[in-house]
C-alpha cells in the first residue's frame, strides 16, 4: 500500500441513456470495464471502474441511463442510480451536446438537486466534436442545474480524458485507498464480465424489442489442464418465438455473437477461451422481481 498521505474517493457517472456515459468510463480508466453497444440502455447495474496513480485512487460508478420506468428490470436500473448517488464524493453528469435537454435530462436534473449536500457535480457535455452548436446546448443543460461546473469534451479524444482525468483527481479528499494499486481495473467478476459482453454482442446485432428481453448468466467458468477457459454462458429470453432469431438460420446469428465475445474475453483474459452458449425462455422476466435476482440483479 502506498505510504504517506492517501486521497481517494467515489464519481458516479450518471446521465440518461445513449450519451456515452460507459464509453468514458473506459476512457477514463485506459481499459474498457463496462458494455457499449449504439443501443440505449446496455448498462443495467452499477460498474466500478478503479483509476490509481500515486497517491490517489479514484472509484468510478457508471451507472444505467436514466429513464421512466415500466417494469421490474427499469425500478431496478432507477434504484442503482438513486444509491450510487447516496454514496459517492463527485457526480459526473454526461449529456449529450448534439440535442437540446429531454424528459429525460430533466428527470436527471431533478434527482441531482436532491442529492446529498455537498456533493459537486461536473456536468460534461460529451460528443463535441459532433455537435453543430455545442455552446447553445450546454447553456441549455446547464440551466438545469445552476451550479453545477461544465466541461465540453469528446470521449474518444485522449487529450481532453486526461484533462478531465487530472480535475477530477485533485478534487478527491484525503482517505485511505479501497483497493489496492494493483487491483483490477474493475470489481466485476470473469463470470460476470463474460455475461455483459455476450450480452453486448448480442444488442449490437439484434432490433426492435429483442435486444431489451435478453438477460445474460455465466453457469460455468473454469481453467483446464491445457491453460484455455472454458465459459458457458446463457441468453435467456421472455418468449419462445425470440429463440429463432436469436439462434439465426442455421446457428449464425449464435455463433456470430459467440465469435465477438469470445475474441473480447480472450485479450481481457490472456489465454485461449472456449465459449458456449445456450439459450432459454425464461417468461417475463423483465417484470418479475424474483426472476430478476435469479439472473443477478440485486
Amino acid at each position: 500500500m502506498t505510504e504517506g498521505t492517501t486521497y481517494s474517493g467515489f464519481v458516479a457517472i450518471v446521465g440518461k441513456p445513449n450519451v456515452g456515459k460507459s464509453t468514458l468510463l473506459n476512457a477514463l480508466l485506459g481499459v474498457k470495464v463496462a458494455p457499449i453497444s449504439p443501443k440505449p440502455q446496455t448498462t443495467r447495474k452499477r460498474v466500478r471502474g478503479i483509476h490509481t496513480e500515486g497517491d490517489r485512487q479514484i472509484i468510478f460508478v457508471d451507472t444505467p441511463g436514466w429513464h421512466e420506468a415500466a417494469d421490474a428490470l427499469s425500478e431496478y436500473m432507477i434504484r442503482q442510480i438513486v444509491e450510487a448517488l447516496a454514496e459517492v464524493n463527485v457526480v459526473l453528469w454526461v449529456v449529450d451536446l448534439r440535442h437540446p435537454p429531454t424528459r429525460e435530462d430533466e428527470l436527471v436534473a431533478r434527482a441531482l438537486k436532491a442529492r446529498p449536500e455537498g456533493i459537486p457535480v461536473m456536468l460534461v457535455g460529451n460528443k463535441l466534436d459532433a455537435a453543430k452548436r455545442p455552446e447553445d446546448a450546454m447553456e441549455a443543460y446547464a440551466e438545469l442545474l445552476p451550479g453545477a461546473e461544465t466541461r465540453m469534451i469528446s470521449a474518444t479524444h485522449e487529450g481532453a480524458v486526461a484533462e478531465l482525468r487530472a480535475e477530477i483527481l485533485a478534487m478527491l479528499p484525503e482517505g485511505p485507498f479501497f483497493y489496492p494499486p494493483d487491483f483490477s481495473r474493475s470489481d466485476q467478476s470473469p463470470e460476470e464480465w463474460a455475461a455483459e459482453l455476450v450480452r453486448e454482442e448480442a444488442m449490437k446485432r439484434l432490433r426492435d424489442e429483442i435486444p431489451y428481453s435478453i438477460a445474460t448468466k455465466t453457469e460455468e467458468f473454469a481453467e483446464r489442464p491445457n491453460g484455455m477457459v472454458y465459459i458457458r454462458t446463457v441468453l435467456y429470453v421472455e418468449r419462445e418465438a425470440h429463440k429463432p432469431i436469436l439462434i439465426g438460420k442455421e446457428g449464425r446469428m449464435l455463433r456470430e455473437i459467440g465469435t465477438a465475445a469470445r475474441k473480447q474475453l480472450s485479450v481481457f483474459l490472456a489465454r485461449p477461451v472456449y465459449l458456449e452458449l445456450a439459450v432459454k425462455v425464461y417468461p417475463n422476466w423483465r417484470k418479475d422481481p424474483e426472476a430478476l435476482r435469479e439472473l443477478g440483479y440485486e
